[in-house]
């Protein structure tokens, strides 16, 4: 049987479709929300014994349960953390959210991926300075990792400034 051939990025043919109203991409903003607020949930003292029944499609409980073990979470969790989290004030619901959450959720992001650059800059400086015979080449490398520590040094201020901003902004609106 020969194998099917699939074009990277279309949308697969039959299967549980997507949702009406939900992106076919997700973004960063959209990741970074859904784990702040699904972690924010504290846990009480005393077992929570109160229930509130829910029923969702076969399609919905799978993304539900899909979800939360991509969080690491009981899909309980999932659930009764959003909700309490929108009870709160702390998540809107996805028509109700701001372009402040947006750019919030997108700096924390870039935020993330900025981090290990200097990280793995710092690991190779490491290396080079750790003593031994110095190569030739080992000066011009250690030279270009000390500027891109800096440039990555210089765009995680920036991200923080920038996350900072857009916070203070979304409080005064």
């Amino acid at each position: 049987m020969a194998e099917e051939l699939r074009r990277e990025g279309a949308p697969e043919q039959g299967g549980a479709s997507e949702p009406v109203g939900v992106p076919a991409v997700v973004r960063a903003a959209d990741e970074a929300a859904l784990y702040r607020v699904a972690r924010r949930r504290a846990r009480e003292e005393v077992q929570r014994t109160q229930r509130v029944d829910v029923r969702y499609s076969v399609t919905e409980k799978d993304w539900i349960l899909a979800e939360a073990q991509r969080l690491g979470l009981a899909a309980a969790h999932l659930v009764g953390a959003i909700v309490m989290a929108y009870l709160h004030g702390h998540f809107e619901i996805p028509g109700q959210r701001t372009s402040f959450d947006d750019l919030i959720d997108e700096l924390a992001a870039l935020r993330a991926e900025i981090s290990p650059i200097g990280k793995n800059v710092n690991q190779i400086a490491f290396m080079l300075n750790s003593g031994g015979h110095p190569h030739p080449v080992d000066s011009a490398v250690l030279a270009q990792a000390e500027r891109l520590l800096a440039l990555a040094r210089t765009a995680a201020e920036a991200i923080d400034t920038a996350s900072f901003q857009a916070a203070v902004a979304k409080q005064a609106a």
